[in-house]
């Protein structure tokens, strides 16, 4: 019988330590575990490198001084180009920066999915990637057409933290949206993998309603799952919430200044889970 590995976030949090890599799925504003990610918050779990296709994640983290090295190819809101406690991290040299074009980070997963110390690829050739990251290398094809390409490392991952839109208790894990944003990479280039998501069901019902091609996670590449409805708030997770446009734009408006981000912290960030969901539910109560 397949194990249950249902647990809580603090639990997920609890498995963490401080200098670990830990890569983050999602894209810029879309499927961000940002439950996993507040729980982190809560913790005294400090010294990250983080791995992100970024966005709020990014930003909190940044912020609340928990990251050393961030790999990203960027960090976005989306809707707001540019995370602005990203921007500010940077501008005050908070952390060491490792810009990555989209697809050099891709094959850095796929990389240490397949435990090699890198993967070839075109990606970044003759760009600026190559001027900000000096330590990075090329490779010469040995066949006959003798390409040079860019030598893109393994991205390893001691924990990875995604968010899904179900998932059984066992670790298998399905996304119903548009775009699998790579979290099956991240989970398998990881040591551990911890899965969010907005309904845990039997595994019966993973496949009513949805092809085959919705099953992104194999079990045994996660480590717990955590049933976190609204998880990814206020990132999307198509088809069961759109962004929450009012309350991002809230966040980020806070961010850019000082007095309103700890007004902004003591009101949403300052209690556990269920605080954050009654704050943003009065939050939309008072735009109403």
């Amino acid at each position: 019988m397949s194990k249950d590995k249902t647990m809580t976030a603090e639990e997920v949090v609890g498995r963490l330590r401080s200098g670990m890599t830990i890569g983050i799925g999602g894209w810029g504003s879309r499927r961000k575990p940002m439950a996993l990610v507040r729980a982190l918050l809560r913790s005294d779990v400090t010294d990250l490198t983080v791995v992100s296709y970024g966005g709020p994640d990014v930003g909190l983290l940044a912020d609340a001084g928990r990251i050393r090295t961030l790999v990203t190819a960027f960090a976005t809101l989306d809707s707001v180009p540019l995370e602005p406690h990203f921007v500010a991290a940077r501008q005050r040299g908070a952390f060491e920066l490792v810009e990555l074009d989209e697809a050099m980070m891709m094959w850095g997963l796929t990389a240490a999915v397949h435990r090699l110390p890198f993967m070839p690829v075109r990606a970044g050739l003759a760009s600026d990637v190559m001027t900000v990251n000096p330590s990075l290398r090329t490779v010469t094809s040995p066949y006959g057409d003798r390409e040079e390409l860019v030598a893109v490392p393994a991205l390893r991952l001691d924990a990875a933290l995604v968010h899904l839109n179900r998932a059984d208790p066992h670790g298998n894990g399905q996304y119903l949206g548009p775009d699998p944003y790579f979290d099956d990479l991240f989970c398998e280039a990881a040591e551990t993998a911890y899965v969010s998501c907005e309904r845990i069901v039997d595994t019966s019902e993973l496949l009513k309603d949805a092809g085959p091609q919705t099953l992104l996670l194999k079990r045994a590449f996660v480590d717990g799952v955590v049933e976190a409805p609204n998880g990814a708030h206020f990132t999307s997770c198509v088809p069961d919430y759109d962004r929450d446009e009012a309350f991002q734009r809230h966040y980020a408006e806070a961010a850019r200044d000082p007095e309103a981000w700890r007004e902004f912290t003591a009101r949403f960030l300052s209690g556990d889970e269920d605080a954050y969901r009654a704050a943003v539910a009065a939050f939309h109560g008072e735009e109403a």
